[in-house]
């Protein structure tokens, strides 16, 4: 029987996540990407796995892998989006706080996504109904909840709207910290912890259409019915771009005025 493309999502973060595991608390061997970031022998030995298993399972789609780009015909309606690392710097510093990441985009919409917690063996999934969480071999509805007043917030860059936003001075806002209390996790496994209830939202600057990083967070986002928008409450993917993802109306709006304030007064000064 042919696989779905939900449970090839699954599969493929999982093969992703088998890599990641047998590597953790090796040497690492650092892929130096930039002066602040780089992959390893994990990143891409994990992504192979992946884009293996793909190409074999759906020849004609094409594959954007983290690492190693795009393979598969430009014009494919079908495209994979594979992040076979997500926290490679946590990874690096025996911090085992990472996702492996895979979503379908069909069209201009993700139809399937995988988030997997290789340590935990969690695999946050949808197929582009509702949104699930399975642990050993069971399955469980996904519900949002701001209960924990947690807020995950991305302090890496790239930073495209730093003359107006920085979301480190979020932080120190005092009708936020009034309310929420801030994380930084420092990987795309606390957007599906959004989804899960286990934080109260969670938000980005950054360019995020076809990101490989934040496809698969914002399709279990959107399938578990939090409130998923722009930075600025705008639709995903136009104007100043960004991410604010929330477990519920009431969450998303106290922190849209926070991200206005900043906005408001047209400067930030950079930490």
């Amino acid at each position: 029987m042919t696989i779905t493309d939900g449970e090839l999502a699954i599969a493929a973060a999982e093969a992703g996540a088998a890599v990641v595991r047998s590597r953790y608390g090796t040497a690492v061997t650092r892929f130096q990407k930039s002066p602040l970031d780089f992959a390893t022998a994990a990143d891409l030995e994990a992504e192979q796995v992946i884009v293996d298993l793909l190409r074999a399972a759906r020849p004609a789609d094409a594959v954007i892998g983290e690492e190693n780009g795009r393979t598969g015909t430009e014009t494919a309606d079908r495209t994979w989006l594979v992040d076979p690392l997500c926290g490679t710097l946590n990874f690096a510093a025996r911090t085992p706080l990472v996702a492996v990441n895979v979503a379908l985009r069909t069209g201009s919409d993700v139809t399937a996504a995988a988030s997997v917690a290789p340590f935990s063996g969690e695999v946050f999934w949808t197929d582009g109904g509702q949104a699930h969480l399975r642990r050993a071999g069971v399955d469980e509805v996904l519900s949002p909840s701001a209960d924990s007043l947690l807020v995950d917030a991305n302090l890496d860059p790239p930073f495209p709207n730093s003359s107006a936003f920085r979301a480190v001075q979020l932080l120190a806002d005092p009708e936020f910290t009034a309310r929420f209390r801030p994380r930084v996790v420092s990987t795309t496994l606390a957007v599906a912890w959004v989804a899960a209830g286990r934080r109260a939202a969670y938000l980005t600057d950054g360019q995020l259409h076809d990101s490989v990083h934040f496809a698969s967070g914002i399709a279990l986002c959107q399938a578990a019915g939090c409130v998923v928008t722009g930075l600025r409450g705008q639709p995903l993917h136009t104007g100043v771009g960004g991410l604010l993802v929330a477990a519920d109306q009431d969450t998303h709006r106290t922190l849209l005025a926070a991200v206005e304030r900043q906005f408001a007064s047209g400067t930030t000064t950079h930490p």
